[in-house]
């Protein structure tokens, strides 16, 4: 069915009115009852935690599966299957797994090792934030399909256009970074978005950990108060305000690329 616009009635974001109206009644419901101005206030504290894991996690995360990409595109074949090796087993390997183990199984052997290495006890395992085995976990598990993305990208390219550098005297590096990284961007940056919402959405796992994120304080807050419903609503509208506002930036990103 076409609206006056001549476009179809299901483009207008129906969606978003229908979030905008709930979430303008739960900070209704925030403004107006003391109980959840309290939560809010203490979950609060726990927003630059998630942001802080997702950023840093994400941007390793990028150079580790931007290095893999390069490394699955190699003419050595060694490198090839390292890279598929890696990939096959991080995307394998369900993430609250992997962050158990980085924490516990791989960050003591870290210790231990450098101990070793030095002769003498020069670090303890408590010297290891438990928020930087949950972001060093997270980048290892995104890495892997960030390197499928980076990969697509590269390959997409047209090859003439790579010939055509090389013929102009143009180096390797040159040639990835004046033609292949700038086109492959353009091409790869929705899914590229869509996975850092996505990672700003599992950082809440980081919690098994214990690192005082949002859903961490909600589960403390509401082991507290027994007001389960009411804290969980905030953190669920706070996720939702971030997520469902980097996406609405990333589409603007993605629209003013494309009008270039």
């Amino acid at each position: 069915m076409l609206g006056p616009q001549g476009k179809r009635d299901e483009d207008f974001p129906w969606w978003l009115v229908i979030l905008g109206f709930t979430g303008l009644w739960l900070f209704w419901e925030v403004l107006s009852r003391d109980y959840y101005a309290a939560v809010l206030q203490t979950l609060a504290k726990g927003i630059g935690v998630t942001i802080a894991v997702a950023v840093i996690a994400y941007l390793g995360a990028c150079l580790i599966g931007l290095g893999l990409a390069m490394m699955s595109l190699s003419r050595h074949l060694v490198l090839r299957q390292i890279a598929r090796l890696y990939i096959e087993v991080m995307r394998g390997v369900p993430i609250i797994v992997l962050l158990l183990y980085v924490a516990f199984a791989i960050s003591p052997a870290l210790v231990a090792g450098v101990n070793a290495l030095a002769g003498e006890e020069v670090w303890r395992p408590r010297d290891f934030p438990l928020i930087a085995r949950a972001a060093i976990a997270l980048m290892l598990a995104y890495s892997a399909f960030l390197a499928e993305i980076f990969r697509a990208g590269l390959q997409a390219v047209p090859v003439g256009q790579i010939e055509a550098a090389q013929a102009l005297g143009l180096s390797g590096w040159q040639r990835f970074r004046h033609i292949t990284l700038p086109q492959a961007f353009r091409l790869i940056l929705p899914p590229l978005g869509n996975d850092f919402v996505a990672m700003v959405k599992d950082s809440s796992l980081v919690s098994v950990l214990g690192v005082a994120d949002i859903t961490q304080l909600a589960k403390v807050t509401a082991a507290g108060n027994f007001r389960y419903f009411e804290t969980y609503n905030v953190a669920a509208l706070l996720y939702l305000v971030m997520t469902i506002g980097l996406s609405l930036l990333l589409r603007r990103i993605e629209a003013r690329m494309r009008s270039r």
